[in-house]
This record gives C-alpha cells, structure tokens and sequence, in this order.
C-alpha cells in the first residue's frame, strides 16, 4: 500500500495537519496514488478521525516510543522542517517534503529547508502552497543525503543556519 506519513515532531504544528487533511490535498494524494495516510500529530489540537480523508486509509497518532518504522514503511513523508525530523527521513532514505511552518520568528526551519534543497536532497514549501507542491513535485530529482560523516554534519549545519 502506498503510504505518506506525517510527523510533527515534538511540536504542535495545527496547520500543516490540517493543510494535508484538506479536500484538495487528498485529491492530490490520491491521484498520484497513494492509498495510506499516516498522522504523527504531536501536541496540536487537530486529531483526525479513520473517515476524515475519503479515498484514502488514515491512521493518527500523537506521540509512539519511535516512528523509525512509520518513516521506513513510507513512500513519501512529509516533515515540519525541524533539524532531528529532517534528518531522521534523510537518514532512512526517504523521500522527504518539508513543510515549513511560516508562522516562526527566527525561522532557521527556513535556511534548513533551502539548503537542503539546493543540494536536492529534500522538496520544501508552506502550508498555503502544500496542494500545488503535491501535485507538481518530481521526488525522481532528489538524491541521498550521507549521514556518516558528523565533521560534515556540523559543517553543513554552520552553513544552512548562516554560522560560517
């Protein structure tokens, strides 16, 4: 079964639960043909129920032990753009579409987005833009990310948050 699943971290992020949840983001879903839809909801106050996505299977959650095996079981996951999240997608090899959440105000979420991007190792948008960014993504242009190495870890890290 062809599966997205979604994390929020530790955080409450009510908007992207609700952007990909709505009528027109299940749509997009569905006609690029995924059938599962898996919630990691976090503290937010949006749980939706197993009949909330007509046309696809959902399952939400707030917090499990680990969801190393959510992100494994997933043909594509979709993050809020925290540095731990971000990573632990990357790390498993999957395709990752970062939502950044706008409403921040020292949004390093943002400069871990682009950078990431520019080395094509992730897609990211906004809540408003998530539907089009369904529709339109091409995940065949991402390439792996190597965790192996932390000096180049740190390094990467310094340069997406504008340390060096």
């Amino acid at each position: 079964m062809k599966t997205v699943f979604v994390t929020v971290g530790t955080t409450s992020f009510d908007d992207l639960i609700a952007s990909v949840i709505s009528q027109d983001a299940v749509q997009a879903l569905v006609a690029r043909g995924y059938e599962e839809l898996v919630l990691q909801v976090g503290r937010g106050s949006i749980l939706p129920g197993p009949d909330s996505c007509p046309g696809l299977t959902l399952q939400a959650f707030r917090f499990k032990d680990s969801i190393a095996g959510d992100i494994q079981r997933a043909d594509l996951v979709i993050s809020h753009a925290g540095a731990g999240s971000c990573l632990e997608a990357l790390g498993a090899g999957r395709p990752l579409l970062v939502v950044v959440n706008d409403r921040l105000m020292d949004n390093h979420q943002l400069e871990l987005a682009r950078k990431l991007h520019a080395d094509s190792h992730l897609l990211y948008c906004t809540c408003s833009n998530l539907t089009h960014t369904l529709r339109t993504m091409d995940l065949s242009q991402l390439t792996p990310f190597c965790l192996g190495q932390p000096e180049k870890f740190a390094n990467f890290m310094d340069q997406a948050l504008g340390l060096h």
